[in-house]
């Protein structure tokens, strides 16, 4: 007994990792690469911080569980696009051959293993093996029943959360901090009481997918279950934190989930070239922070966090993604210099000099001209997307 107790201590996080990850790739020049994934393992293990015992294989989504969120007749329109035979009239329907989402050999295969490789990480968790489980191939929550959206085939995450309702009766709390949207997550849920979605995101004035909008609180029996915070462009470390804890901790007091499922884009930092926040590495040294406290607060530690987006796989992904994993492991590093071997093995390949630090330099951007403008605005939207909760704390009856 004490020496199975001893092994749960030892392992109490799952990284979840294949190089077959780098198999979903839709080309060399477009901007979803899961080569970030692969610098992120690299880094940690340059770093001696992921042991061999805590990395688990991906197992490889079956098509009934796909189906758990996706359209049948989709999968196999993945599955013939991925060969070759899906006629290119049909294409568009599903929206597949798009500059989004072009076609690639066996995207179906490729596709189902990060889904896997996310329900792997739920039943590490679930089943009490590790109490926090990270699988950063995932993340992919554009995708629709039965369309691909926004560099997304299949949407790990919400199959993952339907898996986690049928398979563990589990009331989920999904906790979204890409720059993006999580617009498939949210309507894949949008009427379901059992499911809390809370995206942290850019506003939809400026990027895609154009929604996340406040009023977007669900509907039906999901009415007020569904909720954004759409923070204004130039937005940085203070204000995004700021919107950060105080969503999350109303949210979750709110809810009460049974298990927490993060989202980790690394999107919003200041040199991300899709996106038009301005964060630093210390916003994503927090971010886990706090979801790891809340996780231990509501749902036993019961912790499953996912990739997502990140398109300067250089400078910021690997540093970003990597807090995730030290803070379920409950590490106190990241901090000081890089590991010379990790630069040394990178710097050649990479199209920017890499960085030296764990942190980002003090002079990482010019002061924002209207920061206490954005700030004072974030300030507002925050207000307003909790409007609900404050009601239901004041004696209200029902959401407003």
């Amino acid at each position: 007994m004490a020496k199975l107790a001893w092994c749960y201590l030892m392992n109490k996080a799952a990284f979840i990792y294949s190089d077959d990850f780098q198999t979903y790739k839709f080309s060399e020049n477009h901007p979803f690469n899961q080569l970030r994934v692969k610098l992120t393992y690299d880094l940690l293990q340059s770093s001696g911080q992921l042991p061999l015992e805590n990395i688990v294989a991906p197992r490889t989504a079956t098509d009934e569980e796909l189906a758990l969120i996706h359209d049948i007749r989709y999968i196999e329109a993945v599955k013939q696009a991925g060969q070759g035979l899906l006629p290119k009239e049909k294409m568009s329907n599903y929206g597949l051959g798009t500059e989004d989402t072009p076609i690639f050999q066996s995207m179906h295969e490729a596709s189902a293993l990060l889904v896997g490789g996310t329900l792997t990480a739920v039943d590490q968790v679930m089943s009490g093996k590790v109490e926090h489980a990270l699988n950063l191939g995932g993340g992919l929550h554009h995708g629709f029943r039965g369309k691909a959206s926004g560099f997304c085939v299949y949407n790990d995450t919400a199959v993952a959360i339907k898996y986690l309702q049928e398979k563990y009766k589990a009331r989920v709390l999904y906790v979204d901090t890409d720059a993006h949207h999580g617009d498939g997550v949210q309507w894949a849920f949008y009427e379901d009481p059992d499911v809390c979605t809370l995206s942290i995101h850019e506003t939809g004035r400026y990027l895609f997918p154009g929604t996340g909008n406040i009023n977007e609180r669900g509907q039906g029996e999901g009415y007020g279950y569904s909720f954004n915070i759409p923070i204004d462009a130039f937005t940085e470390d203070e204000s995004f934190l700021e919107v950060y804890e105080q969503s999350l901790t109303a949210v979750a007091a709110f809810f009460k989930p049974d298990v927490i499922l993060t989202q980790n884009g690394a999107d919003a930092h200041f040199y991300d070239p899709l996106t038009h926040l301005s964060t630093s590495m210390k916003a994503f040294r927090e971010i886990p922070r706090l979801a790891h406290k809340i996780a231990h607060q509501y749902c036993n530690g019961r912790w499953i966090a996912v990739g997502g987006g990140g398109y300067d796989i250089w400078r910021v992904v690997p540093r970003a993604w990597s807090h995730i994993w030290l803070e379920m492991m409950e590490k106190n590093t990241g901090q000081g210099k890089l590991p010379s071997n990790w630069i040394d093995k990178w710097k050649d390949l990479a199209p920017v000099e890499l960085p030296l630090t764990w942190e980002d330099t003090q002079d990482l951007y010019s002061p924002i001209p209207r920061k206490q403008e954005i700030t004072e605005k974030n300030k507002q939207i925050l207000l307003k997307a909790l409007y609900p909760i404050s009601h239901l704390q004041n004696g209200d009856s029902q959401l407003g």
